[in-house]
């Protein structure tokens, strides 16, 4: 058996250990990097340590350790009020804000992940305060970035329109950005649908004036909780989430009765004054802004000037950020350092030096070449749309791609295959399965999700990212690539 073949196997092997053991996946994949690297590879330890992935591991900690110092000084509570709101208290609209203000960074020149790590945590703060599926807010904002991820000006579609040009290909810089643009907007569009959307247009609107603390469930005008309702945070208390897909938030307390918050009914959080209900200050519902709140919201102004005009790197400038907050404010950060999600560090940093391991030993290449030597140039497609699918849920989509698309040189120079429509399909795949937990986007959402089940959240987001590994490649080889036949 070849080293590849045995180096694919035992990802396969660290995959059902950890789904019928709950063993966490990144502990596994490391012992299975040591293992795969020495014994098959003959690497040594910098060999092995070649695929960590520093950079993204700096970006988990410093993003979520400066949005848990928002949280506590209660800076997410006045964002999620300024986003009601903006759409004027109709919370089925915010999803499509999220999917646009992703979208929109990514089009002018952010980077993708920067883009999800800026907008998550935003957006899952509010998926949590108004019983929308937090499943849905976090694949809203990353199928919003990739949406506007290939722009003639963006970094993803430059880079891909450089490969093209570098191996003398014909391109279409609008056709590879409408293709990712209308693809990813079609899925948003059935997430939408299926993850209560339809519920939320049912709700109507919410108060945006005096009723949006923390006592608030994010009702409509004459809407009141049912039974078994945690009232101050409009989901179910019970078994079930009040709306289809949502995580359940944590249970209400024996002493946060089911009745609209008063000063005297609400427990301070950390970080704020005497008397700021629910993050109101004590003034009927308006949330008002502290200097610690202040603070914070230029932090994160920021971090979006740093990471997008400057190009600095988000996870060093949030840290750094973080820092400087935690010094003024003790307090309020006390606890934000146990609020970084390191289970999920641990995963994401695990499997991706695995598969750093896979890249060291020639397994991407060796499968790559398998595919690009097949006879029949549809099927050689259809295979090569696949492997990048599969490979960039795990890698760099970007580093997939410029692996991908010099392969697929051979088969196009026959001319059988239309070189436009193939690009797109190849960018269009492995930047669609971005949703899965082990891609940066993926694991950002789910480092980001507050008060929610977080194994549960990585299954969801684990069972929905193979769904769209196993379709998307498909359906853009059938609608890119078979109609450019030659």
């Amino acid at each position: 058996m070849s080293p590849e073949l045995v180096s694919i196997l035992v990802l396969v092997v660290v995959f059902v250990i950890a789904t019928t053991r709950s063993v966490n996946m990144g502990a596994l994949a490391f012992a299975a990097a040591f293992g795969v690297g020495t014994l098959v590879a003959d690497l040594d330890a910098d060999g092995i340590f070649a695929g960590f992935p520093g950079d993204l591991f700096v970006v988990l900690v410093g993003v979520t350790y400066l949005f848990a110092i928002a949280r506590a000084n209660g800076t997410t509570d006045w964002l999620v009020h300024a986003a009601v709101r903006l759409v004027r208290g109709r919370v089925a609209l915010i999803p499509w804000v999220m999917f646009a203000l992703t979208g929109a960074l990514t089009a002018i020149g952010a980077v993708s992940p920067a883009a999800v790590a800026i907008v998550a945590p935003i957006a899952l703060s509010f998926a949590t305060r108004y019983a929308i599926s937090p499943l849905l807010m976090g694949t809203m904002v990353v199928h919003g970035a990739q949406a506007g991820g290939f722009s003639p000006i963006s970094i993803y579609g430059s880079i891909v329109n450089g490969i093209v040009e570098r191996e003398g290909l014909p391109g279409s810089e609008v056709t590879l950005f409408l293709a990712s643009l209308i693809a990813n907007l079609l899925i948003a569009g059935v997430l939408f649908a299926l993850f209560g959307g339809r519920k939320l247009w049912a709700r109507g609107s919410v108060p945006t004036d005096g009723a949006t603390g923390e006592g608030d469930a994010g009702f409509a005008d004459g809407e009141t909780p049912g039974p078994g309702t945690d009232a101050t945070s409009g989901t179910a208390t019970g078994t079930g989430p009040a709306t289809s897909g949502a995580t359940p938030a944590t249970p209400a307390t024996p002493t946060a009765p089911a009745a609209p918050a008063s000063p005297t009914a609400v427990a301070v959080r950390p970080g704020r004054e005497a008397g700021d209900t629910g993050g109101t200050g004590g003034t009927g519902g308006i949330i008002r802004l502290t200097p610690a709140r202040i603070a914070t919201l230029t932090a994160l102004v920021a971090l979006v000037v740093a990471v997008l005009g400057f190009d600095l790197d988000a996870g060093l400038t949030a840290v750094t950020l973080a820092v400087v907050l935690s010094t003024a404010w003790p307090d309020d950060s006390r606890r934000a350092v146990g609020e970084i999600a390191w289970s999920t560090v641990l995963l994401i940093c695990g499997v991706l030096t695995y598969v750093g391991v896979l890249e060291e030993m020639g397994t991407i290449t060796w499968a790559g070449e398998g595919v690009g030597g097949i006879g029949v140039p549809l099927l050689a497609a259809v295979l090569l749309c696949y492997i990048g699918a599969v490979v960039s849920a795990f890698a760099s989509s970007v580093g997939i791609m410029g692996a991908l698309i010099p392969l697929a040189v051979p088969f196009l120079a026959q001319g059988e295959i239309g070189a436009v429509g193939m690009v797109a399909a190849l960018a269009v795949s492995a930047t669609v399965v971005d949703v899965s937990p082990f891609s940066t986007n993926g694991a950002l959402v789910l480092a980001a999700a507050p008060d929610v089940d977080r194994e549960r959240f990585f299954r969801q987001l684990m069972v929905y990212g193979g769904i769209v590994v196993a379709a998307v490649p498909a359906l853009a080889w059938l609608v890119l690539v078979v109609p450019g036949l030659g």
